[in-house]
């Protein structure tokens, strides 16, 4: 099995998401010991936000112009390089900090890559429909607060939601959400729950490679 295994939280070493994600990944690693890993830290590379030049690329239109320069080219290369490995996981490992609501910019930079008209989703006479609808995703999500399941989460979750809604627009169906609440309550909230995540990360390694 081929696994993108995403992280873009922007505190190193002390990021939740990016130890969950990296036991979701060692756990998969028990079951399948041949498993084929691409790990791409978005924040070590940041893809550029989107610009007119590199918006106008990702949806061409006649007559458009692009800039004749090496930094442009290496963003297309870029480009390419991101999708070109997000089409070929079965599997794909997001590891999402919640950021003020939403998640890192850095995450939505990499959507927006690979967010292609023909690539990862296509507009029929009856609407949109994904093309990636072979794969298998785990949203790693760490929330500094409790929301799932209360009256407020409807209201301020545009993490989670958010990215159940891209994936589902790719056509990505097999979704499941790997969620650490709580972590900045103080306390013993973080550390109850990152062993409550840990132990959750096994359960679901075993479904993901049963499957």
């Amino acid at each position: 099995m081929k696994v993108l295994h995403i992280d873009s939280s922007s505190t190193g070493t002390a990021s939740v998401s990016r130890e969950l994600t990296a036991a979701v990944v060692q756990a998969l690693r028990r079951v399948d010991p041949d498993l084929d890993v691409r790990h791409r830290d978005l924040v070590a590379r940041a893809p550029a936000h989107l610009d007119g030049a590199l918006l106008q690329s990702l949806r061409p239109q006649p007559g458009a112009a692009f800039p004749d320069d090496e930094g442009f080219r290496e963003e297309i290369a870029y480009t390419d390089e991101l999708l070109a490995e997000f089409l070929a996981a079965d599997a794909v490992v997001v590891g999402a900090p919640m950021y003020n609501f939403s998640i890192p910019s850095q995450l939505k930079a990499w959507i927006d890559r690979i967010a292609q008209a023909g690539k990862t989703f296509r507009y029929t006479a009856s609407g949109p429909e994904g093309l990636a609808g072979d794969k298998k995703v785990v949203i790693v999500s760490a929330r500094g607060g409790k929301y799932a399941g209360t009256p407020i989460e409807t209201l301020l979750d545009h993490q989670e939601s958010y990215l159940r809604a891209v994936f589902g627009f790719f056509g990505i169906t097999d979704v499941s959400v790997l969620r650490a609440e709580g972590v900045a309550l103080g306390g013993r909230a973080r550390e109850a729950a990152v062993e409550q995540a840990l132990e959750q990360a096994g359960l679901l390694a075993e479904e993901l490679a049963a499957a």
